[in-house]
């Protein structure tokens, strides 16, 4: 058995190969795209494994390599730098670390969804670009409007409020311009949007576990499909404290002795998926007393813990989804208990499916 290390990058891989025994056998930096590095690894004769770092493009690494090798390991970056933490660096050091992380198999593992989920995800990354591009034409457009004077009607963004902000009088042609380009990007951004919403709206009609989530107080379509898309088989998490951590949920520790620091959560993950749960848990507070209680228990009536006990309150919510996933149960608390049990296309006894198993249709 060979094993094999590589450094990934767009236009340079480098290889690094140990035998049966951990000695370096060849070492190579390939220059060219990743096909040549697959004709490269196929004139291997003996068998095989390899590890590479997750970085862009992994996935589709991961299935042309799954193919080929014995084995394949995709190792996480960030668990791969506190084994590693050595100022000398180079392509083809990474390499010979990888090759001996394999070797003695403490390869620190990332896991790889299905092409479909990875587009998935990638569709709601998209959708959230968007929402940032039309925020920033927003309020281009209403710092415009101030500049000059003119305060903005409610509903500024309807039928109405465009062809106000479209038939008002500015002073300067170049001000002139400057609208007629924003509102022209707000419009463009609307019409991609409308269309990324409809796709994404039509995927998460068909999975399962959309709708089960929805029965939670506060958690809509947008944040069922993302937690959904990235924890992808809720089973991979033996315990609900790694799903919060999966999600940079958990707080920072700093324990020696008989002290332990707290601090602030680690942040590790998608970022769009805690984006959405405090957005979750804010509504979760107002629609369910449940939710609320929970919030106002961390709070301890402090109005310095307000930040505190909300994403504590989202980290609950998650727990609270990953559980659900795993069991199939709706929401069981209250009278939003008896709403939930109504939805039709919840199996409440069997176990959601995960998103891997609900192959992603996006329509031509």
């Amino acid at each position: 058995m060979l094993y094999v290390g590589m450094d990934v990058h767009a236009r340079t891989t480098t290889m690094c190969i140990l035998n049966d025994n951990g000695r370096e056998v060849k070492t190579v930096t390939i220059r060219g795209s990743w096909k040549k590095v697959l004709k490269e690894l196929g004139r291997i004769k003996e068998p095989w494994q390899v590890a590479f770092e997750a970085s862009c493009g992994y996935g589709y690494l991961h299935e042309k390599l799954s193919a080929m090798a014995e084995r394949v390991l995709v190792a996480h970056p960030g668990h791969l730098r506190l084994i590693f933490r050595s100022k000398k660096k180079s392509d083809r050091v990474d390499a010979g670390k990888l090759a001996k992380l394999l070797y003695l198999g403490e390869v620190p593992t990332a896991y790889v969804p299905k092409v479909e989920v990875r587009a998935w995800r990638s569709l709601i990354e998209r959708r959230q670009g968007l929402l940032r591009e039309r925020t920033r034409t927003k309020n281009g457009l209403r710092a415009l409007m101030r500049s000059h004077g003119l305060v903005c009607p409610k509903g500024l963004w309807s039928t109405k409020g465009l062809t106000w902000l479209a038939e008002q009088e500015l002073p300067t042609e170049m001000d002139t311009l400057q609208r007629e380009v924003l509102l022209e990007q707000f419009h463009s951004v609307q019409g991609v949007m409308r269309k990324v919403e409809k796709v994404l709206k039509q995927v998460a009609d068909g999975h399962p576990g959309v709708a089960l989530l929805r029965t939670i107080p506060g958690v809509g379509i947008r944040t069922a499909e993302a937690v959904i898309a990235y924890v992808d088989d809720a089973h991979r998490f033996h315990s609900l404290k790694a799903a919060g951590a999966y999600f940079g949920m958990i707080p920072c520790q700093d324990q020696s002795a008989g002290k332990n620091h707290l601090g602030h959560i680690t942040r590790q993950g998608p970022p769009t998926v805690r984006k959405l749960l405090t957005e979750a848990a804010w509504q979760g507070i107002r629609h369910s007393p449940q939710i609320r209680a929970y919030f106002e228990r961390i709070q301890q009536d402090n109005p310095q813990r307000r930040k505190i006990a909300l994403v504590a309150t989202a980290h609950y919510m998650l727990r609270v989804m990953v559980s659900m996933l795993k069991s199939g149960e709706v929401w069981r608390y209250g009278a939003e208990a008896a709403d939930a049990l109504a939805v039709d296309s919840v199996q409440a006894t069997a176990p959601v499916p995960k998103a891997s198993d609900n192959p992603v249709a996006i329509p031509a």
